[in-house]
């Protein structure tokens, strides 16, 4: 796995947040939540940290998601990677070598199926999977698809985790520092 063995994905939406998993042992963390004008002074805090950031594209205020912002975000900001809903991010970025990851709301049958499909599209490096506590789905995104899936969102529990690793899942995507503490890498 590309995030040095983490089983946790850190996400944070603030500065406090931020400051706080900066202390943990995590060599890659999401930054979900920002705003334009802060993303290149975090970037380059984490970097000087000794850790990786992937940036979530779609939830950058004052910026659009198209691949225009991709591409700003890939050739002057420069995470580790960008995590994103839209294609044409997904394919910004993997042009530009870095980290594509692409986030897929599995509300219901019909929006699995049309996944599958943008997957066949996109062919991201990594798919993250919401919401996380579906074992089976993952699972079966995991084998239909062969890229390696995140898991994310209503994941509470290390025994959550567990089941999602266990069904699998490379890593869990969460904001939840507690777990931040309780699946904290060696």
């Amino acid at each position: 796995m590309a995030f040095d063995n983490q089983r946790i994905l850190p996400a944070v939406r603030s500065m406090k947040d931020l400051e706080r998993l900066m202390a943990l042992p995590y060599g890659c963390l999401v930054l979900l939540e920002s705003h334009i004008s802060q993303i290149r002074p975090i970037v380059e805090m984490v970097r000087a940290g000794g850790k990786r950031i992937l940036l979530h594209a779609d939830l950058i205020g004052g910026l659009k998601n198209d691949e225009y912002a991709a591409e700003f975000l890939c050739q002057i900001i420069r995470p580790a990677g960008l995590i994103s809903t839209r294609a044409s991010v997904i394919a910004k970025t993997k042009q530009n070598g870095l980290i594509a990851i692409q986030r897929l709301f599995l509300l219901d049958s019909q929006a699995l199926e049309k996944s599958y499909k943008l997957l066949e599209r996109t062919q991201p490096d990594y798919i993250e999977v919401l919401p996380g506590v579906m074992p089976h789905i993952i699972a079966e995104v995991r084998q239909r698809t062969g890229i390696p899936i995140f898991a994310g969102g209503l994941i509470r529990t290390v025994e959550e985790v567990n089941q999602a690793l266990g069904a699998g899942a490379e890593a869990v995507t969460t904001s939840r520092a507690e777990l931040w503490k309780q699946v904290a890498p060696e």
